[in-house]
């Protein structure tokens, strides 16, 4: 109440201030628009370091499964492996100096 003994409408007065400032209510909508991007983008980021971090485990494990087989790529095409392989597979030995032919093209 006030000194008078009537009583104030607040809701009144509200209502009455923002109609004679409507710049405050554009400030306000600009402000909670504004809060909302920072979260949507905040937000978004986050997602975008999730799905980073979890290619990158993805691209460490290929790195570590590359190098895996090319040790096994190496190790398989060793000469002396293979040499050893074609000899008790497919019974195949060197030709000796006087069954070698040599072939000339013309």
């Amino acid at each position: 109440m006030s000194q008078s003994g009537e009583r104030i409408n607040l809701a009144g007065l509200i209502l009455n201030d923002l109609l004679h400032h409507p710049w405050r209510i554009l400030l306000f909508a600009l402000v909670i628009f504004s809060a909302a991007g920072v979260v949507l983008s905040t937000h978004h980021n986050r997602q975008l370091a999730i799905v980073l971090e979890s290619l990158m485990q993805e691209r460490d494990q290929l790195d570590v499964e590359w190098r895996h087989l090319i040790l096994e790529q190496s190790v398989l095409t060793e000469h002396n492996r293979i040499e050893t392989v074609v000899r008790k597979q497919l019974n195949m030995r060197r030709p000796s100096a006087d069954e070698e032919v040599v072939v000339r093209v013309k």
